[in-house]
Order: C-alpha cells, then sequence, then structure tokens
C-alpha cells in the first residue's frame, strides 16, 4: 500500500515499481474527478459520477473511501477481492485517509509513505505539472502538510529524490514482506 501527497510522484514511482515487480497488480479505484489528459478510464481510475460512487458507497462495494482535493476516490472490494484469490500481490495507491481506514480495520498490508525530499520540491512538482488551478494548488498544498505529517504512522517512509532509486527501495520492502514461497 502506498500513499503520499498530491506531486509527490506516486503514479512514477508506481509506474517504475510495475518494472521491476511484474507479479504486482493495481486495481483501478473509483474516482469522482475528471480524467486528466493521458488518463485511460478503467485502467488509471473508473472515472464514475458523485451519484454512481454514492450507490456503491451505499451498497458496501468499497473497502475504503476519501475525500480528496473535492474529489471522491474508493478501492473497489470485489477488485481487490479478485485479484487476492487468484493469488496476485496487489498495489492499491491510497491517499492517507483511506490508508488510516485500512490500518484501523487491521488490514494486514505493508502501509508505505512516499515523501518528497522537501516542501519546497513538492511545490515546485506541483507547479511544473500544470493539471491544477490556483485554488485547486492551495487545496492541494495544504493538504500535502496534513499528509505529510501522517507520515510517522506508515511502516516506511520512502522519500523519492529520485524514482529509480525510491522504486527499488519500495520493491526490496515488499521482498522483505513476501510470503516465502511454498
Amino acid at each position: 500500500m502506498l500513499s503520499g501527497p498530491s506531486g509527490v510522484g506516486k503514479d512514477t514511482v508506481i509506474g517504475e515499481l510495475l518494472g521491476l515487480r511484474p507479479s504486482l497488480r493495481r486495481p483501478a479505484a473509483y474516482t469522482t474527478r475528471l480524467p486528466r489528459p493521458g488518463e485511460v478510464d478503467g485502467r488509471d481510475y473508473s472515472f464514475v459520477s458523485p451519484e454512481a460512487f454514492s450507490d456503491r458507497e451505499t451498497t458496501h462495494q468499497f473497502l475504503e473511501t476519501a475525500s480528496v482535493h473535492g474529489n471522491r476516490y474508493g478501492t473497489s472490494r470485489a477488485r481487490v477481492e479478485e485479484l487476492l484469490d487468484k493469488g496476485q500481490d496487489v498495489l492499491l495507491k491510497l491517499d492517507v485517509q483511506g490508508a488510516a481506514q485500512l490500518r484501523d480495520a487491521g488490514v494486514d498490508a505493508t502501509f508505505v509513505f512516499l515523501a518528497p525530499p522537501s516542501r519546497e520540491v513538492l511545490l515546485e512538482r506541483l507547479l511544473r505539472r500544470e493539471t491544477e488551478s490556483a485554488e485547486e494548488l492551495a487545496v492541494r498544498t495544504r493538504d500535502a502538510d496534513r499528509e505529510l505529517a501522517e507520515a510517522g504512522w506508515y511502516h516506511h517512509v520512502v522519500v523519492n529524490d529520485e524514482v529509480s532509486r525510491a522504486a527499488r527501495e519500495v520493491a526490496a520492502i515488499l521482498t522483505e514482506k513476501a510470503p516465502a514461497p511454498s
């Protein structure tokens, strides 16, 4: 399970990580936000209306949900269970809220927090990607401060100062925690 503030490079590190650990599977989460350029529905996220999200939430189809930057996100219980039933290793990219829900529920997982080298670097990354308005950027910056303060309860904190190195570190952590072959 990987968390970190917006702009820290979670998707970039996950891309490298999946190359290092091809056995990992990442089920697409549901979200009410609009797709960003290049995102594919069903691969990056399942993009749904707020009403469709609420319907899934009401019928307990999510392992966890979070309200992030004015949008809703949720991990599909069925998608995760299907992968686990097939013996797959599952990687979830979760907001701090969702990770805390799974921690509080006693889910047996390795919690990894991806941190920026500094707050200044994080803000620079958010500005450089040019995907948010000034108002959205202000919300993400405020939320990042709150999320960075949560890093202490995670099992591991990995600093994303260089993508390949960070991905290798996460891969090593997951290899340590992998069950022994039968």
